[in-house]
């Protein structure tokens, strides 16, 4: 039987997201008040929308983290998916903000004062945010978790638009041209919808029950099929998903004429062992079929793949354990 994935200290990873968000929300509003830069307040404005999605990340983890129960029995893991979509959409949010208090100061004019102090504010903020991210994006790729994924991408952008706000600002003491810093401001908001977009876009694949990736499935064939010795002769119905940081995968596999059902059973639990194995935790459910079910072009060693979608494999669902037919 697959063991569950038990990720250790995504709740502390995602509180420490909440923290510095918190503190840099304030000194960025500060350094905004007393330069007068729309670059940094709306700065102030995406650490805002950060330290909602690092909210929605930490109770999302912890959520994800619960068993089963008799409402959700197939857990709570996709509720970190949902979490990433939510972060996704206060991202674009964000970017209409910024693109929104650019284009006024563009129209209205405006002046920044105090360079300095906003150069030193905004280039502390891009070096915190750097380092959280880095932590948050390593607890992310250990876990699988999409939530400190999302997190991660977040706190990266706001780095990444800090530090064109940085640039902008060392323009305008350069040059005196005060337009360059609501249209640094308004490329940020335009580097802000790529991210968003991209993280709603991969979220979304997973609520919708999107197979896994071709290499994961190939695994999976590789894996059953190197059962034939054992008195595997077909399978089929090769389904696939993903919920949070938590694979699934679901196929009918016939076995060799004369096989008792414990003989199988054995087998059958083996195998779940191996693709759990290869897949970090999956959770396998296997259904016990006999010889005669095999199909037309679903033996082992006539040909590599199963019949389906996406040329040769199905995919959706599922839970671990065997069943006999």
């Amino acid at each position: 039987m697959a063991a569950p994935v038990i990720p250790g200290g995504k709740a502390r990873t995602a509180a420490l997201s909440v923290i510095s968000n918190s503190g840099l929300i304030l000194v960025k509003l500060i350094a905004g008040t007393v330069t007068g830069s729309v670059a940094i307040l709306t700065e102030a404005v995406h650490s805002s929308i950060d330290l909602v999605a690092s909210v929605v990340a930490f109770f999302s983890v912890r959520k994800a983290d619960e068993p089963a129960d008799e409402t959700h029995r197939y857990g709570h893991e996709k509720i970190e998916n949902l979490a990433a979509v939510i972060e996704g959409l206060l991202i674009l949010v964000g970017s209409a903000a910024i693109a929104f208090a650019a284009i006024r100061r563009l129209i209205v004019g405006g002046r920044v004062h105090t360079v300095v102090f906003g150069i030193v504010v905004v280039a502390g903020s891009m070096v915190i945010n750097l380092v959280v991210s880095a932590v948050i994006a390593r607890r992310a790729r250990a876990t699988g978790s999409p939530a400190l994924a999302g997190d991660a991408a977040h706190l990266r952008t706001d780095a990444l638009t800090s530090g064109a706000v940085l640039a902008g600002l060392a323009l305008v003491k350069i040059t005196g041209a005060q337009w360059l810093d609501p249209a640094v401001a308004l490329a940020v908001a335009a580097a802000i919808v790529v991210t968003g977009v991209r993280l709603l876009s991969g979220s979304s694949r997973v609520l919708v029950d999107e197979s896994l990736p071709v290499d994961e499935v190939a695994a999976i064939r590789r894996a059953v099929e190197e059962f034939g010795p054992r008195g595997v002769v077909g399978y089929h119905e090769l389904r696939t998903r993903r919920a949070g940081a938590r694979r699934y995968v679901d196929l009918h596999v016939q076995f060799r004429e004369g096989t008792t059902l414990e003989a199988a059973h054995r087998t059958a639990h083996e195998l779940q062992d191996t693709i759990a194995r290869r897949l970090e935790g999956a959770d396998v459910l296997i259904h016990l079929e006999p010889e005669d079910r095999v199909r037309p072009g679903e033996r082992i060693g006539q040909v590599a793949g199963v019949v389906g979608e996406r040329g040769g494999v199905r995919d959706a669902p599922l839970r671990s354990r065997a069943t006999p037919d």
